[in-house]
């Protein structure tokens, strides 16, 4: 078997996930683990690079040396570099250490490409990432099955007044970490920040503000079953702390690793009971693989499950840390579940061509 770590990506988070995947690959290489290097540019180009490099390589896009590469479908499928006139040269990638965070990286895109490559790859299934993505489905999904989640409405041109009262917190849609999130005092604010983001331009969403919640999160594992990490608070020191920032989580120097936290939570048992069981419900109902971040709100006795990072900041290696498990050791296990499971299939059975003998000329069914 031999692994690839994916980063960066067009994506507002491109830096964060070349934090996680260089980390990812340093681990993976300081354990014996031979791994390649696959950067994804901000401009969507495809990249091999060294797994060893630093992060400032990347401050002004493609590193020097790297190689191009694309990816195939079909008879030339996978990973390869193009040499010269035009040949193609396999990379021999077999799995994928999917560490994109965001944009297409996370919401199912990329999961669909590599679907189509034939490749195997950690992370969400190309639905799991759409679904965990979207961040109204997500929570009505876990409000379908009983789960406690806080009002949201979406925040459309037109669309009508939340029916619920501000403060509100305004969110896109469809993105991760906390980039693009504002609190706001009334609607009107709301729709003006809704038409000049461009963090929010396909799609906005207001739920309350709780100035006084506290973060909570869980990583949830699935190999080689299902297991559930120490649950951390994470601790707002940035912006004036109103909510858990871009700053708190990723401006620490090692991605969300540096995030302050209180780890574990010193949360009362029946609010930490009350998470794993939540967690542990989500598991299937959501169809989280591999490896996820769930997050929750915690406001005195009140718990809400938040929102799913199904490709999380440093992969949550921290939290697992917390366990007793090394970095390399988790991602070992993610690449081999993984490489045990099957790349999708597609099949043309029942395409018999009968339909398009029996079709007659196309002219005569657009008269």
């Amino acid at each position: 078997m031999l692994p690839a770590v994916m980063f960066g990506g067009p994506s507002p988070e491109h830096d964060v996930s070349v934090l996680t995947g260089l980390q990812a690959a340093r681990a993976l290489t300081a354990s014996g683990t031979r791994v390649e290097a696959i950067y994804w540019s901000k401009s969507g180009s495809l990249h091999q690079v060294d797994p060893g490099l630093e992060a400032s390589d990347f401050a002004d896009g493609v590193p020097r040396g790297a190689t191009d590469i694309e990816l195939g479908f079909g008879v030339d499928r996978g990973f390869a570099a193009l040499g010269r006139m035009g040949r193609r040269r396999s990379l021999g990638i077999d799995v994928v250490l999917n560490c994109c965070h965001g944009g297409p990286g996370e919401d199912g895109t990329l999961q669909a490409a590599l679907d189509l490559a034939g490749l195997r790859y950690t992370g969400p299934t190309h639905a799991g990432a759409a679904l965990g993505m979207d961040k109204l489905a997500f929570s009505s999904l876990a409000a379908a099955v009983g789960l406690a989640v806080l009002p949201r409405a979406v925040l459309g041109p037109e669309s009508p007044d939340p029916h619920f009262d501000g403060p509100y917190i305004v969110k896109p849609r469809f993105g991760g970490s906390s980039i693009g999130i504002e609190v706001v005092a009334d609607v009107a604010t709301a729709r003006a920040l809704r038409g000049s983001s461009p963090h929010l331009r396909d799609g906005g969403l207001v739920e309350p503000y709780l100035p006084d919640a506290d973060d909570l999160e869980i990583s949830v594992r699935t190999h080689p079953g299902v297991a559930l990490s120490p649950i951390a608070r994470p601790l707002r020191t940035v912006d004036g702390g109103r909510i858990l920032s871009y700053g708190d989580k990723y401006l620490g120097g090692e991605g969300m690793a540096s995030t302050p936290r209180e780890l574990p939570a010193k949360i009362d048992g029946k609010v930490a009971a009350a998470v794993v069981d939540a967690a542990t419900a989500l598991v299937d109902v959501a169809g989280l693989r591999s490896l996820c971040r769930l997050d929750f709100l915690l406001d005195g006795d009140d718990l809400w499950v938040n929102e799913v990072n199904t490709v999380p900041g440093s992969l949550s290696l921290y939290l697992w840390e917390a366990a007793g498990a090394s970095k390399a050791d988790v991602l070992r296990s993610l690449l081999d579940e993984a490489a045990a499971s099957l790349p999708r299939r597609f099949s043309a059975e029942g395409s018999d061509g009968r339909a398009l003998r029996a079709a007659g000329s196309i002219a005569s069914k657009l008269a």
